[in-house]
């Protein structure tokens, strides 16, 4: 007689009905938490945005760039702090009305994040045989959930586009040698400095040619600036660079960098500096060390992700817009902890899973989001005020330790050229 067939379970790993719902579920269960996130940091108004465009118009005007500054609660007063070569490409934007400006900014920056995420999550889809369209857009709606990616938006931020350089220049242009490679890096620094970080990472990994093309693309873009406005240039190099105090308050919770750290015990007078050059010295020559040993083995992300948290903490001041690397990191560890599928890697598979779940709702939740620090200056006075104050030190200074470093072994999957992305299309749905 033949066996009585055995009625399938109502929902299975096979189920495609089942999982659609699930997937469906998990995505609009985050789109509907993404407009309380945001709330709070519209109070921001796109400030940081409206002040460059105010002192470009006050530049526009004949008065000295550096001389623009408006009041501020907090800060006290605020100025226009990027380099003059920033400027310029802010100039036509005067042209149009603020709410265009904003607009374009926005969606830039919205753009930015999408082609980031698909550039760091593909290959780990294609290594792990993940389903490509849910993983993409739960993984972009996650990092526009992420504080820094808040504020970048809210404030008017550049963060992303400048993000945008670096990733094509050290995932695609540097590793396939080409003839640009450095570019983007060098046009990244000549518009907001902290990315000259990779410049570093560059020399230390001795990728010669793309660190002369970098510099040199830095160097070139601002002696345009020179040419074109050498007062506010020579003002800004040998001035304004090197007065902190026209950047902000380093003893506020926004700053998570070493200086805020230590700035934080000591306000309102600032801390030590010789100390400070110490701790950074200790923590970049071991943050660069790990990311030169990673790029040796060929995992290019783990080694720039690495630099931009040696940048993060040793930069005077680092305000939570500016920390996008924990975008990739979470990534990293995600990926390192689906690669650690042998039976004697259950551990290790805990212990990077439980590190990424960890620190994810930390990222999106935020440090200064949801809390009023006030305008009086900010002290650390006990062991929860030192953990609250400067989770994000906390959480770069443990990723610059712990995050893995892939082997090529469970590498098989490079990440796929910007162009040739298409490729990508027949990963599973």
């Amino acid at each position: 007689m033949p066996a009585e067939p055995v009625a399938p379970p109502a929902v299975t790993d096979d189920d495609p009905g089942g999982r659609t719902v699930r997937r469906l579920v998990a995505v609009v269960a985050v789109i509907a938490v993404l407009p309380a996130l945001y709330l709070r940091g519209l109070n921001h108004k796109f400030l940081d945005l409206k002040i460059y465009m105010s002192a470009v118009d006050w530049w526009r005007a004949g008065h000295p760039l550096y001389d623009y500054v408006q009041p501020d609660r907090v800060q006290g007063e605020l100025y226009f702090t990027y380099p003059p070569f920033s400027a310029l490409l802010l100039w036509p934007f005067g042209l149009l009305r603020l709410g265009a400006t904003v607009t374009i900014f926005t969606v830039l920056t919205v753009l930015a994040v999408a082609l980031t995420t698909r550039w760091l999550v593909l290959p780990v889809i294609a290594r792990h045989g993940l389903p490509r369209t849910f993983t993409l857009i739960l993984a972009v709606l996650l990092v526009l959930a992420v504080e820094s990616t808040r504020e970048t938006i809210t404030f008017g931020q550049i963060n992303m586009l400048l993000v945008v350089l670096i990733l094509a220049d050290l995932l695609f242009a540097v590793p396939q040698a080409r003839r640009w490679a450095g570019v983007g890096v060098g046009l990244a620094t000549a518009l907001k400095l902290f990315p000259g970080i990779f410049i570093v990472y560059l020399l230390a990994t001795r990728r010669w040619r793309a660190a002369a093309v970098a510099s040199a693309t830095a160097a070139a873009a601002t002696l345009l600036a020179a040419a074109i406005a050498p007062s506010d240039s020579w003002r800004f190099w040998t001035h304004e660079l090197w007065t902190t105090d026209r950047v902000g308050r380093t003893d506020i919770v926004g700053n998570q960098s070493l200086f805020g750290l230590l700035s934080r015990f000591t306000a309102p007078e600032k801390p030590d500096r010789l100390l400070w050059l110490l701790v950074v010295a200790a923590v970049a020559g071991y943050g660069l060390w790990r990311a030169a040993r990673a790029a040796r083995a060929g995992d290019l992300l783990t080694g720039l992700t690495l630099t931009g948290l040696v940048g993060s903490l040793a930069s005077p001041i680092t305000w939570t817009h500016h920390i996008y690397w924990f975008v990739p990191a979470v990534v990293l560890l995600a990926d390192a902890a689906l690669s650690a599928d042998r039976p004697d890697e259950v551990r290790r598979r805990r212990w990077l899973a439980g590190l990424a779940l960890g620190i994810t709702p930390v990222i999106v939740y935020g440090v200064v989001t949801f809390q009023d620090w006030g305008s009086a200056a900010v002290r650390t006075r006990d062991p929860v005020d030192f953990v609250v104050q400067n989770a994000y030190v906390l959480i770069s200074l443990l990723l610059l330790a712990t995050l893995p470093v892939r082997s090529s072994r469970r590498r098989p999957v490079e990440h796929p050229q910007p162009e040739k992305s298409r490729q990508m299309d027949g990963s599973p749905q």
